[in-house]
């Protein structure tokens, strides 16, 4: 009943965003981009992967619809050492030029954490920082619940939990030319059990025809995970970039 009573609070604010006043805006479409990589991976796994990439969005007005997909997988002399999906959807409404409401849901599966699965939908408020230059940045955040599975705990221990908990994303980009930009975004997920912190740090060259090359370094921090499970991972990438807009 708990969790019920949580999600008819966020239902109700998610509502509130669609009530709100509106304004005029331009460049309607869809945008986004996919993308191949291979890297090495460190931390509760040591292995090298392949992995792909999709992000796609489509903007209506004061909407703007957004999906996001990732999926890594790696091999050891034929043994299985790397395997991670996660995907997430959101929906963000725009109030003025800078101010948002948002709604976001999303689900990540990993084999070599000390988590089975997550799950989180929550709604939230954002802000444009900075925009129309060569540094863009954006920020957003707000409560929502937490749903976490162990892959392993200890006596008496339930394998599942349930929290109130919250959301924090940090876009920041730097375009040192028309052809070649830096990024660096930072998550947190806050919840009553453990808190995941993560960041990416890119630098994308295009390569002409839609295509671009891009080098990455991805962080991801577990502030309490169980026993014998590492609690920082990293990830180095190479990826060849398609968008579309």
């Amino acid at each position: 009943m708990k969790i019920l009573k949580k999600a008819g609070v966020l239902l109700t604010a998610l509502m509130a965003l669609v009530a709100a006043p509106s304004f005029a805006q331009e460049g309607d479409g869809w945008y986004g981009e996919g993308s191949l990589s291979a890297g090495t991976t460190t931390g509760n796994t040591e292995t090298t992967d392949v992995g792909g990439a999709f992000k796609a969005a489509y903007k209506a007005g004061v909407w703007n619809y957004g999906v996001d997909a990732s999926a890594d997988y790696g091999e050891i002399d034929g043994l299985e050492s790397r395997n991670r999906w996660a995907i997430g959807g959101n929906a963000d409404r725009l109030f003025n030029d800078r101010l948002f409401g948002f709604g976001r849901v999303s689900y990540e599966v990993d084999e070599f954490t000390a988590y089975d699965n997550r799950a989180f939908a929550g709604v939230g408020l954002g802000y444009h920082v900075l925009q129309g230059g060569a540094a863009t940045w954006t920020v957003r955040g707000g409560p929502g619940i937490k749903l976490d599975k162990l892959r392993v705990a200890a006596p008496g221990v339930d394998r599942s939990s349930e929290s109130f908990g919250a959301f924090a994303r940090s876009e920041y980009a730097y375009a040192f030319s028309d052809n070649v930009k830096l990024t660096n975004n930072t998550d947190l997920l806050y919840g009553d059990d453990s808190t995941q912190l993560g960041n990416s740090l890119a630098l994308t060259s295009a390569l002409g025809g839609g295509l671009s090359a891009r080098v990455s370094f991805d962080v991801r921090h577990d502030t309490d995970p169980p026993a014998g499970f590492e609690d920082t991972d990293t990830a180095t990438k190479v990826s060849l970039v398609y968008g579309f807009k």
